[in-house]
């Protein structure tokens, strides 16, 4: 009697089949979990960054403001809870509506002069000329300074007695002005050097966006007969768009926060009229005997709030604008 072994063969078959398939799944879901391990590897230091140097202070400021913080609270670890009386303090306080008020006059005149001039200059070199590399350069040292540097210069050359500003205005029969010493000049003082010292960041930024715009559309439009400004406003202007957004919203975070150049300068004087609100949170602060911790890390999250503010806006337009 034989048997029939061809009937054998397929089931003798498939559970080698079998077996393949399912060592194939166990390397692949090896490699994914190696994978996943591999890039929260890469975000692990990333993440602990985030949470010591940003999530951890901002908690802590948040605390601060809610308590009543002084020297000895920190000694003694105790601190009484005051819910926003801090919040209320700070914005019923004559000092508020100033600092709410230079602190806009500052970054508003700042980030748009200095977006004008960047992108001025950065259209100028993006015609090709000799030396045009070597000017483009130097116009970069302003940024490359330490802002100490940069501030300290400033604050010599506008000095009422012996300043270069001062002494070219009396050579022109203008006379003397008191930049650094004057309510009424103060803080026209240091938007000029806060000013000087931002364009090479615009002429960077926009300088790489004209990069990116095709010459091709430039030779289209001088065929059709348009001029330098239709084709600045009918080609670069709209293709620098997003680059102005992303410019512009830099800009704005970075001037509100600005403190040292108006410390150097003026430290907020005088009698307030330079004063901001990061100045001003400092001097709660650190600027007297007596600080007050909590009002100085009220007016910090003001500034958090502001700056949350604008990057939703940012976020919103760039959203619509995508769609």
């Amino acid at each position: 009697m034989t048997t029939d072994t061809t009937s054998l063969r397929p089931s003798a078959a498939r559970p080698r089949a079998e077996d393949t398939s399912s060592s194939a799944r166990s390397r692949r879901a090896h490699a994914q979990r190696r994978a996943q391990l591999t890039a929260w590897a890469f975000l692990a230091p990333v993440a602990l960054y985030l949470v010591l140097f940003y999530a951890y202070p901002l908690w802590k400021n948040i605390e601060l403001s809610l308590k009543h913080y002084t020297v000895a609270s920190f000694v003694s670890g105790n601190a009484p809870f005051v819910g926003l009386q801090n919040f209320v303090d700070v914005f019923s306080s004559s000092t508020f509506a100033p600092a709410i008020w230079h602190t806009a006059v500052f970054v508003l005149v700042s980030i748009l002069v200095q977006f004008a001039l960047g992108l001025a200059l950065a259209v100028f070199f993006h015609n090709h000329f000799p030396l045009s590399g070597l000017l483009r350069a130097l116009f970069l040292v302003p940024w490359l300074l330490p802002l100490l540097v940069s501030a300290s210069t400033w604050s010599w050359m506008m000095n009422s007695d012996s300043g270069i500003v001062n002494a070219f205005l009396e050579s022109v029969g203008i006379g003397q002005i008191n930049w650094l010493t004057s309510p009424d000049w103060s803080l026209f003082a240091v938007l000029v050097a806060n000013i000087w010292i931002g364009i090479p960041f615009n002429l960077v930024i926009m300088y790489s966006g004209l990069q990116g715009i095709p010459g091709e559309l430039y030779e289209a439009a001088s065929l059709d007969g348009a001029n330098g400004w239709q084709r600045f406003w009918r080609i670069t202007f709209p293709l620098l768009r997003p680059v102005t957004a992303i410019t512009l919203l830099l800009g704005f975070v970075y001037t509100l926060k600005v403190f040292d150049i108006i410390w150097i300068m003026t430290k907020g004087g005088p009698s307030g009229s330079s004063t901001t609100l990061a100045i001003w949170s400092y001097q709660l602060g650190f600027g007297s005997l007596l600080p007050d911790f909590s009002s100085a890390a009220t007016v910090g999250n003001v500034l958090i709030v502001i700056a949350l503010v604008v990057g939703l806006i940012y976020a919103r337009v760039q959203r619509r604008l995508e769609v």
